[in-house]
């Protein structure tokens, strides 16, 4: 396992992480949860990644569980949730100081956790001014309930917003983002947050680095029955999928397929090799809702050698989508 700073802190992470969204309490209950932790963390995973608003609280609940059955010490293991979604009530949802402190404690109870390694703000809430936000996070930190807090799904603009504001009132600022990042979802991370990276030293723990399973091949020939598209309440993500420009995706993960099968990997480790090879990406997010899926994606670290500037090339003329390099202001 490789292991790399978060950004500028001086805390480093495994170059793959587990996550929850969709698998535990909604695939995945305690005995496997547990499982897949065990066998994570013998790989040299260090990093678990949760939230709020993963099946209502009952991920954080079902990870908090199974980690205290390993008995994994806790100096061993960063662990992390996100704020936004916790309910239905006004105070219940969005970045009031009163919602990240309540969903900060909620998390803390629910994961069995004395602090929280990372705490995300899941969304930005137009609602609340940032100062507030940014306010209530160094609080938490300031509390020690948190040590680092960041953003997920935040525009460049928003992130440097928050940074404004912690430098005139004197706040700690983001240390990292949580965006999607995969073949097809690229702009944000490789083109608008380039001048963060620059500027603020910021760090990213991308998900969907399979863009939700596409990039496994696994629908290359369909929908199979077992499968994240096939799950009650995620047929949004089948929506997305069914269009034209779902189809034309379709047929560059086949033309992906072939090109990784002919250089010795699988489209899975290809995939997967690709993101860890941009090096503004501090830990790349799995999901698995199996055991040997996990085993099978860990594995990728051996192949990332093999993403070789030819093949990067190759990938590109089969993507045609690489992000233009911002304009720079004189040029």
């Amino acid at each position: 396992m490789e292991y790399r700073r978060l950004g500028n802190s001086g805390l480093k992470l495994s170059a793959l992480s587990l996550g929850s969204w969709v698998t535990f309490g909604k695939q995945l209950g305690l005995r496997d949860a547990a499982t897949l932790l065990q066998s994570a963390y013998d790989a040299g995973i260090n990093f678990f990644d949760n939230a709020e608003g993963y099946e209502a609280g009952e991920s954080e609940k079902i990870m908090g569980e199974a980690i205290g059955s390993l008995g994994l010490a806790r100096d061993t293991f960063a662990i992390s949730s996100k704020v936004f979604f916790g309910g239905r009530r006004p105070t219940q949802m969005g970045l009031s100081a009163k919602h990240i402190r309540d969903a900060c404690d909620a998390a803390l109870m629910r994961l069995k956790v004395d602090y929280l390694d990372l705490f995300f703000c899941h969304r930005p809430d137009i609602d609340t001014p940032i100062v507030e936000t940014v306010r209530a996070m160094h609080n938490l930190i300031q509390q020690g309930k948190i040590l680092y807090w960041g953003t997920s799904e935040w525009s460049a603009q928003q992130i440097t917003e928050a940074h404004a504001a912690a430098l005139a009132h004197n706040l700690t600022p983001p240390t990292m983002e949580q965006p999607q990042y995969n073949m097809f979802h690229r702009d944000r991370v490789e083109a608008e947050y380039r001048t963060l990276y620059e500027n603020y030293g910021m760090g990213t723990t991308i998900w969907s680095p399979l863009a939700s399973g596409i990039l496994t091949g696994k629908y290359n020939d369909g929908i199979p029955k077992d499968s994240r598209f096939a799950l009650p309440g995620y047929e949004w993500l089948k929506d997305r999928w069914d269009t034209e420009e779902g189809r034309e995706k379709l047929e560059k993960v086949r033309a992906l397929t072939s090109l990784a099968n002919n250089n010795g990997m699988s489209i899975t480790h290809l995939a997967l090799g690709w993101c860890l090879k941009n090096q503004n990406v501090s830990t790349v997010i799995l999901g698995a809702s199996c055991l040997s899926q996990l085993q099978d994606n860990l594995k990728a670290m051996g192949m990332v050698g093999k993403v070789t500037p030819d093949l990067l090339a190759d990938i590109e003329a089969i993507l045609v989508n690489q992000p233009p390099a911002p304009e720079r202001f004189g040029q």
